[in-house]
């Protein structure tokens, strides 16, 4: 849903109401996961996907009469084997969507929550998804506070306690509850949907591979830091919007500016004087992804300038050099997509293999190498 509230937000505070779809539940080979949202404003204008094209138009029906009726619904909507041109998800798979209308009468605590998401402050919204519980209703919770309630004192405060956990961890998924909060029991099932800061991405080297490579990270969802020592290249009209750019020596700025694992590096600098102290730097921190530009002998060659500045063999096994997936790319353009094509299979556990080539579930379940976005 982040990147659509922008217009969401827009639309709540010009006190338009609409009709929010989101995934609750997913199974099999469902092409978007937990969390994707859609929503149907004023004049039917239409802003984000649960499906990418598969049932959208029976969802933007339903958003519809939501926003009007004022009633929340839940649908499931998976591949129906007997009519293939029925309402369903081609791809096989299954998925679960709560919509409810939106409204600062039905849910006052929205506005705030979409600040917190654009003011990359962390809050978690529960919604009750199934059970004895209002349907829709919901519950911000933010590291020190709470906004709204599920119905419950019991519940509220066991719901609240398990948001904080998932907001720890950036995660989003359901969990069971009593009506009272009780544990070990699915009488009413939650979704929780985590809005953790979106995860940084640091470009070293203010080259035009750089400019390439902060642009796709952007578009991955990425806070992305541009950072380089001379000022004749770190001119922020050399990149893309919204993209930060730091003048100062790498390893300097890398001790100073936080990192944790879901935090990816990209070392695009090429000299030895900026990538070995800034590399020293890196491969001792908790970044999930180190990867850096150069050729297999210049590799080499920094490989044996960090051993002699003390990094074990299982420090330098984290870095990717050179950096990125054999694509063949060539152009700067070229060579982000395959240093994003890197940075995702590393993050859900791919292989980098054609489809084509493989069997199984396309969505299937991994087991990542990167925290989640």
């Amino acid at each position: 849903m982040r990147e659509i509230l922008p217009t969401l937000r827009q639309w709540y505070e010009a006190g338009a109401g609409f009709g929010l779809a989101t995934v609750v539940a997913v199974s099999r080979s469902a092409p978007r996961g937990p969390g994707a949202s859609m929503a149907v404003g004023p004049d039917d204008q239409v802003v984000g996907s649960v499906s990418g094209g598969c049932v959208e138009g029976a969802v933007f029906e339903l958003a519809k009469e939501v926003a009007e009726s004022g009633l929340t619904r839940l649908e499931t909507f998976g591949y129906s084997d007997e009519d293939a041109f029925a309402v369903g998800l081609t791809c096989g798979g299954e998925i679960t969507v709560l919509v409810r209308p939106v409204s600062a009468a039905t849910d006052p605590s929205f506005g705030e929550v979409a600040a917190s998401v654009a003011d990359h402050r962390p809050v978690v919204v529960a919604t009750v998804v199934d059970g004895p519980a209002a349907h829709g209703a919901a519950l911000a919770v933010w590291p020190d506070s709470v906004s709204g309630s599920l119905g419950s004192t019991g519940l509220d405060a066991a719901v609240t306690d398990d948001a904080r956990g998932e907001l720890a961890q950036g995660a989003t998924g359901r969990r069971h509850y009593g009506p009272h909060g009780e544990r070990r029991v699915d009488d009413v099932t939650v979704f929780l949907h985590s809005f953790a800061p979106p995860p940084r991405m640091l470009v070293f080297g203010a080259i035009d591979f750089a400019a390439a490579v902060a642009g796709i990270g952007a578009f991955l969802g990425y806070r992305v830091t541009v950072c380089d020592a001379r000022p004749v290249f770190a001119d922020p009209r050399r990149f893309p919007d919204g993209v930060e750019v730091v003048v100062d020596w790498p390893h300097r700025y890398l001790r100073t500016t936080g990192t944790d694992d879901r935090t990816v590096l990209c070392v695009l600098t090429h000299d030895p004087k900026f990538d070995v102290p800034l590399l020293e730097v890196a491969l001792r921190s908790p970044a999930s992804y180190i990867g850096v530009m150069g050729s297999r002998r210049t590799h080499e060659d920094r490989m044996a300038r960090l051993r002699e500045r003390g990094l074990t063999e299982d420090e330098l096994a984290r870095l990717h050099s050179p950096i990125g997936l054999d694509l063949g790319a060539r152009t700067p353009e070229e060579v982000a997509v395959s240093v994003a094509a890197e940075i995702v299979a590393l993050r859900w556990g791919g292989t980098g293999t054609p489809l084509a080539r493989t069997a199984g579930a396309i969505h299937g379940a991994r087991t990542p190498g990167l925290k989640s976005v």
